[in-house]
């Protein structure tokens, strides 16, 4: 955590946000002076909150100017959802050193951490113009959360603690208050995420698609209108803010969308009523607008070294940092190596719950799993696939965190064949077909097929020199690739006996930060989809947890969200931690593998070094892509 730190404050230059102060005067963005001139939109300190954001940016990261186009590559229309993320206006939001505080929000103040004050900006509006008030958190939960029609299986699990839904007040127009009997441990780091709990809506847009204050003959014309099935179908298309595919819904973000899908080539349009403000009085975000081109994800790499994107990290990965970096001078642009948050860039996922019985008995018996993680040579994969910039560990936490110990990261690495092999003949098998492949218990060869998403030839490759290793002790490995949609189907169904997926999506938590990625939580978790699916639906599908370990991990879960102090959820956090390093739920192969970063020579303020991922920070989001700018040049 020291080091993340250092990162974001000391390298990048980057001061706290404050809210206190405001600039002595505002400065109109040139881009919507005519509309001001023409009464279109009124002036910008007619547009500012009474207390805007104030960002203040100093050192290394200076305040710029307005205007210019930032490019971006995307491989399908549904990835327009990442300018929601990059834009990371929430709520509450994390600071460089992964502290809370308001954003969105004027302030709020906790209590026990159960009850929740939150006070909103005087004056702050929508992107229409329409002011935001506690009205529009009153719509989302009397009319969205707790309407049975829009919201089937009620409130979001995040407000429900101990099976006690929330009481909601909202005093006044500009207060809203959450509290529970016991504490919630999840709102505010839910409001804070890279996909926010939403938990307002623009009530004066939404109420129209509403059959609480339309009539029924307006609702068939709009069902007809849209191609719905009933007003629900209407309502939800319209209300998607997360995946930003709606040009009408009004938005709090730095840009909007205003392309209408399907499109090839979507436009974000600057915010002109955007909450935050430099210390010169330049309304945010200084860019104007955000061009997303769409293209296959296989050509992204190839056109982003053709120039044809001005901030790109999604879809590189460092079998292109080569090619890039010799484009770099040639169109442009810098190519800078970011650090992932990601406890294992890869981490295979035996399945504990696949159907088949042999391989299910053999998976959850840990002295496999250790003898498959000792079997791994991940020195010469560090070697082969990733130049030697990386490291081999566990799927755990990293060491940059606060709650790092050695030992998560390096037991049950080493590169140990005669371990391995011993640990194999213990579990009984130990006889071979003619090509040294061990027979199961019922006679078939010991043959594990690794699904994968065939979304980047860096899983296959590190899976061939996994076979090599592997087929020394007698495991045979097959790399199965599929679509994402077959991979993670087939792991639901039991079909699937191992996976290859990334580790955990936060190696750097904090005792605030849930441990719910230890335990089986989710159907999502690959090591235990169906123990996972059992929690998440509070017993309704899926199964319960059969090993003794997995269901300590959901108690020590639990103590964690009931924990009164700081030293107890330390101390769970660390249990968890241990038995995850014990059992070895999942093998982690290595980590610490840079992402490249392209930026282009005529946009500042996109830190030289950072973390890229979605938990914590966004992506980008967390370096308040608002105030990237353009030079001169650009503009």
């Amino acid at each position: 955590m020291k080091f993340f730190c250092f990162l974001l404050l000391t390298i990048l230059g980057l001061a706290p946000l404050a809210s206190d102060a405001a600039p002595d005067r505002f400065i109109e963005t040139p881009s919507l002076a005519a509309q001001v001139a023409s009464s279109e939109l009124p002036p910008v300190q007619a547009r500012l909150p009474q207390q805007s954001k104030l960002v203040v940016l100093d050192g290394e990261r200076q305040a710029g100017f307005h205007g210019g186009q930032l490019r971006v590559l995307m491989g399908t229309q549904k990835d327009i959802r990442q300018i929601v993320v990059y834009g990371y206006a929430r709520l509450v939001c994390y600071t460089p050193d992964l502290e809370l505080e308001a954003d969105i929000l004027e302030s709020y103040d906790v209590v026990d951490n159960r009850i929740f004050t939150l006070r909103l900006r005087r004056g702050h509006k929508w992107s229409d113009g329409h002011p935001f008030t506690s009205e529009d958190f009153r719509y989302y939960w009397e009319d969205v959360a707790l309407n049975p029609e829009l919201s089937r299986g009620g409130p979001n699990k995040l407000l429900i603690i101990d099976g006690e839904l929330p009481r909601v007040e909202f005093p006044d127009k500009y207060t809203v208050r959450y509290s529970w009997s016991n504490p919630n441990p999840y709102f505010l780091t839910a409001l804070a995420a890279a996909l926010p709990l939403y938990i307002y809506k623009p009530a004066h847009y939404l109420r129209q698609f509403h059959a609480r204050y339309q009539s029924e003959e307006k609702l068939a014309q709009m069902i007809e209108q849209f191609g719905k099935r009933n007003w629900m179908g209407v309502h939800v298309d319209h209300d998607r803010p997360y995946k930003a595919t709606n040009p009408d819904l009004p938005t709090l973000q730095p840009w909007y969308n205003s392309t209408y899908p399907p499109s090839d080539r979507f436009i974000f349009k600057r915010n002109p009523y955007y909450h935050r403000v430099d210390q010169n009085g330049r309304q945010l975000p200084y860019i104007d607008s955000v061009a997303v081109n769409i293209a296959s994800s296989k050509l992204v790499p190839a056109k982003t070294g053709a120039g044809e994107a001005d901030l790109q990290a999604r879809y590189l990965r460092m079998d292109n940092y080569t090619f890039l970096k010799s484009a770099s001078k040639r169109n442009g642009f810098d190519v800078r190596l970011w650090q992932t948050a990601k406890g294992a860039h890869m981490a295979l996922y035996p399945n504990l719950n696949t159907k088949d019985p042999v391989f299910r008995k053999l998976l959850q018996d840990v002295r496999f799993r250790r003898a498959m993680s000792l079997a791994i040579n991940r020195y010469e994969i560090n070697q082969v696939v990733y130049f030697r910039l990386v490291q081999a560990s566990n799927n755990t936490v990293l060491e940059e965190g606060p709650l790092y110990k050695p030992e998560y990261q390096n037991d049950w690495i080493e590169f140990d064949l005669k371990t391995a092999n011993r640990m194999l003949d213990e579990l009984g098998l130990v006889e071979r077909d003619d090509r040294g492949v061990r027979l199961l218990p019922d006679g078939r060869p010991l043959e594990i097929l690794v699904q994968t998403a065939g979304e980047s030839t860096e899983q296959t490759d590190v899976l061939e020199l996994i076979h090599d290793s592997w087929l020394e002790a007698g495991i045979k490995l097959y790399s199965v690739p599929s679509t994402r949609e077959v991979f993670r189907n087939r792991i639901f169904s039991g079909e699937a006996i191992m996976s290859i997926w990334s580790g955990l999506p936060n190696a750097i938590p904090t005792d605030e930060t849930s441990p719910r990625d230890l335990a089986p939580t989710s159907k999502y978790q690959y090591q235990w989809p169906q123990w996972g699916a059992y929690y998440e639906s509070s017993g309704s599908s899926g199964e319960p947890p059969s090993l003794p370990a997995a269901r300590e991990l959901v108690e020590l879960n639990d103590q964690w969200a009931h924990a009164e102090n700081r030293d107890q959820r330390i101390a769970v956090w660390h249990k968890m931690l241990e038995i995850n390093r014990d059992q070895m739920f999942t093998i982690g192969i290595v980590n610490h593998v840079p992402t490249p970063v392209v930026v282009n020579n005529h946009l500042h303020n996109v830190p030289l070094k950072a973390f890229y991922d979605i938990e914590p920070g966004a992506y980008f989001g967390i370096y308040k892509p608002d105030t990237f700018w353009f030079d001169e040049a650009r503009r």
